[in-house]
């Protein structure tokens, strides 16, 4: 009644699916569903929220499907015949492999490819299906606050929500790990399981001795080697008795100052967290220097439910600090979606911008998320934005690559690489001087010649099959046309589909 009255929209649809299939495959949910149908109609297992609609659309969605459409296919001889002017769009079968975009500012990246991609899952969230966390700069259109269960602004003192530094983890070595990968994961010369030895070295007696993880001052203290903060950990921890936590600060002291020590790379890492603007975040349970603020912690073991999630990060007074704290949100994201019990809501983590996040660790979890029925969304001015190690591996790892127009050949060189060739069908026509034997033919062919001003050919056509590049450098920088981009798909199931060349939505 409600449906054929207009007061159910496709939300609404795909939430009670949801719910329907959860009864038929556990049945003794079905009075509870009954009941939540009979007394609230299409209103009936919504979202904590009590949301039923995202406050505004930026793209046209199916969430039948789940998919969001992203362009048209260029009706041009680059693109396969069958697929000229179709529709091309994107749902959780392929974002499960994750998706790779590349393209100079100015090009709609946000605008054409995130804030869709974001939004279709944040409708999904809606529905029960998926858990969305979007991370970007501060003023990034991702959509409105409106739009998300919880907006963390690091940075901002109005902020409601905090971000978890140690990724709601009660493993210090756990923790030590993905703190390691965003402090010194980009330093060249460093191992990073040597700087997470050292940080466990730290943080475990820490938590043993105090119940909780340092605060930001804290940690850069104990990791500066101050005296008094190791003498008070060192105190804290004989009352305790654990030996073991003894031994483990014991060491770190020894490792002190020696060659090769991380310990002064992590408290430089750390000195940049422990900024006044930051006065107040990453609570961890304590009062640190005075500050009274308290904020709801945001970690991201909540992937588990169907939340809805924007960072917003403080890249133009804290760059350094705003490309550590997302090479710790990637790690986290990693860690979290591999360890989920519950691994039938799809997770996904957009990083607007992703220059200067990625290291050896996080490029090998992003390739182990399409088994953990999740993904995410790396976008990039300039492949140059990326070690040189780590550029070939990146475009392994993900399934799904997208170079926007405006690319540099030397980006386009490696996404022809990937792209790799295929056999095309080649017709070669040779142009042959007839000369004649009998006198009277070549009396004709001269009166022919005479005439038209043409020796007399024949024409000789070779055909055959050749490899060539689906896309070459030179193509990709300099063929494709404003407002468009290449894009090619992979699904979690393996099937592929070749490069296209794509009209985005909004486009003229």
């Amino acid at each position: 009644g409600e449906a054929g009255g207009g007061r159910m929209n496709d939300v609404d649809f795909a939430r009670i699916r949801r719910a329907w299939e959860s009864v038929r495959a556990d049945p003794t949910r079905l009075r509870a569903f009954d009941d939540a149908v009979r007394d609230k109609g299409a209103g009936a297992c919504v979202h904590p929220s009590g949301d039923r609609d995202l406050p505004v659309r930026a793209a046209r969605h199916d969430l039948l499907t789940r998919q969001v459409l992203l362009g048209t296919v260029e009706d041009g001889e680059r693109n396969p015949y069958a697929r000229r002017g179709t529709g091309l769009a994107l749902d959780p079968g392929v974002l499960g492999t994750s998706l790779l975009a590349v393209g100079p500012s100015g090009t709609g990246k946000t605008a054409r490819l995130v804030r869709p991609v974001v939004e279709s899952l944040a409708l999904q969230a809606l529905a029960g299906q998926a858990a969305v966390v979007a991370v970007g700069a501060a003023g990034s259109r991702l959509g409105p606050d409106e739009a998300y269960d919880i907006v963390v602004r690091v940075g901002d003192p109005a902020s409601v929500h905090d971000l978890d530094l140690y990724g709601g983890t009660a493993d210090p070595d756990e923790a030590a790990g993905l703190l390691a990968e965003a402090f010194v994961g980009d330093v060249p010369g460093i191992d990073v399981r040597r700087a997470a030895t050292t940080l466990a070295q730290l943080i475990g007696p820490f938590r043993e001795a105090y119940g909780r993880f340092p605060a930001v001052p804290e940690l850069r203290e104990l990791l500066d080697g101050v005296p008094s903060a190791l003498t008070a950990l060192r105190q804290a921890l004989e009352g305790t008795g654990r030996q073991a936590m003894l031994r483990e600060l014991d060491a770190r002291l020894r490792q002190q100052g020696a060659p090769g020590d991380p310990g002064p790379a992590l408290a430089d890492r750390a000195a940049l967290l422990d900024r006044p603007a930051f006065s107040g975040f990453f609570d961890v349970g304590a009062v640190v220097g005075g500050s009274e603020r308290r904020g709801r912690p945001f970690s991201l073991r909540a992937l588990e439910h169907p939340v809805r999630v924007r960072v917003d990060l403080p890249e133009r007074a804290h760059a350094d600090a705003s490309r550590m704290l997302a090479r710790l949100l990637l790690a986290q994201f990693n860690a979290a979606a591999a360890a989920r019990a519950d691994r039938s809501l799809f997770a996904f983590l957009a990083l607007d911008d992703a220059s200067h996040t990625l290291t050896p660790e996080t490029v090998r979890g992003v390739q182990r998320l399409r088994s953990a029925n999740a993904g995410v969304l790396l976008t990039l001015r300039t492949l140059d934005d990326v070690p040189e190690p780590l550029r070939t591996p990146l475009l392994g790892a993900v399934g799904c690559r997208m170079a926007f127009s405006g690319v540099t050949t030397w980006d386009g060189q490696r996404f022809a690489e990937a792209w790799g060739t295929e056999w095309v069908e080649t017709r070669d026509v040779t142009h042959r001087t007839v000369f004649a034997d009998q006198p009277l033919t070549r009396a004709i062919h001269a009166f022919r010649k005479l005439v038209t001003g043409k020796a007399v050919t024949t024409d000789a056509v070779t055909v055959r099959q050749v490899e060539r590049e689906r896309w070459s450098a030179s193509e990709l920088a300099h063929a494709v046309p404003p407002g468009c981009a290449v894009l090619s798909l992979t699904s979690v199931r393996g099937e592929r589909a070749a490069p296209l060349l794509l009209r985005l939505s909004g486009t003229g």
